[in-house]
């Protein structure tokens, strides 16, 4: 009966509406909320952090369901040889990683490689990903979300430690750091074509942000036990220079466009408003399994 009911578990857990466990990171000990001025992140801690190796060159990206990633639309000058690896901490070690090449990418639209406007892609999968501890998918922002002037967000990759650092097929540790959001008028009187589809986050003094590489990763905010991403990595003037923070692709601004593309269940949106306790999730989940025990089937 034991085992039966192991396996009941195991199949509930792995069908699993996306809604249900987007944004639980298990293995994530951040209790609140080298990319420059980091530190390494442990293995799992951020569980839909994707890298896209394209031909030679590198992206981050996020798992939003079990066969699509978003990305940057910058980073795809070309769309063949596009490689995902997920579940990936450290380049020396293959333990927890799984890697797809990519069966299609869809680059906005309305991508404007001068001003950076609309700088998000989907790349889907050729086949689907398994749930894990280390590859789960993340919640995005739901059209109208709020994230104001210093809420605490963190940022990962595998770029650069510095702007003028030369890039390297890849950093050795995947990255993590944290970083304020800045209000799009304060950053607009660094960057005079910034518009609302962008979201931006630094410290007034520099020091910390994304770098070269990072380019496509996400940021994201918790809120309660779930992780909600709010942008998507796209450009700054250099990296972490001061006055200059680091510019996002806004994501509550593509809720839309997202779910006309992906195919199969959508990704799970969150609407953040401001603050953590606040925000409450779109639609309730057809299981009510609460992330801790969630978070101790799947172990």
């Amino acid at each position: 009966k034991l085992l039966l009911f192991g396996r009941i578990l195991r199949f509930v857990v792995d069908n699993l509406p996306v809604m249900s466990i987007c944004g639980a990171a298990p293995l994530n000990t951040r209790s609140d909320t080298r990319i420059v001025g980091g530190q390494e992140a442990a293995a799992g801690a951020w569980p839909w952090q994707a890298q896209l190796v394209i031909q030679g060159g590198l992206c981050g990206g996020s798992l939003i369901n079990s066969q699509w990633v978003l990305s940057a639309a910058h980073c795809f000058k070309s769309t063949s040889g596009v490689t995902v690896y997920l579940g990936l901490q450290s380049l020396t070690s293959s333990a927890n990683v799984v890697s797809r090449s990519a069966a299609q990418i869809i680059v906005h639209p309305d991508y404007n490689s001068n001003t950076n406007d609309n700088d998000v892609a989907l790349v889907q999968l050729f086949s689907a990903v398994t749930f894990t501890n280390y590859v789960r998918p993340v919640c995005l922002a739901a059209d109208g979300s709020v994230f104001p002037s210093g809420l605490d967000c963190w940022v990962t990759g595998w770029g650069t430690l510095s702007y003028e650092e030369v890039l390297p097929p890849g950093r050795e540790t995947l990255q993590e750091v944290d970083v304020p959001i800045v209000s799009n008028s304060q950053c607009s009187a660094s960057y005079s074509t910034l518009t609302n589809n962008m979201l931006c986050a630094g410290l007034t003094n520099g020091g910390k942000d994304s770098c070269q590489g990072d380019s496509g990763g996400p940021l994201v905010t918790k809120n309660g036990t779930v992780w909600v991403q709010a942008g998507v990595v796209s450009y700054g003037n250099g990296c972490a220079q001061p006055g200059y923070p680091g510019v996002y692709a806004r994501i509550s601004n593509y809720q839309t466009w997202i779910n006309s593309q992906v195919s199969g269940e959508q990704p799970g949106y969150i609407s953040f408003q401001g603050a953590a306790a606040a925000a409450r999730p779109l639609a309730a989940s057809l299981l009510a399994v609460p992330t801790l025990s969630l978070a101790l089937l799947l172990s």
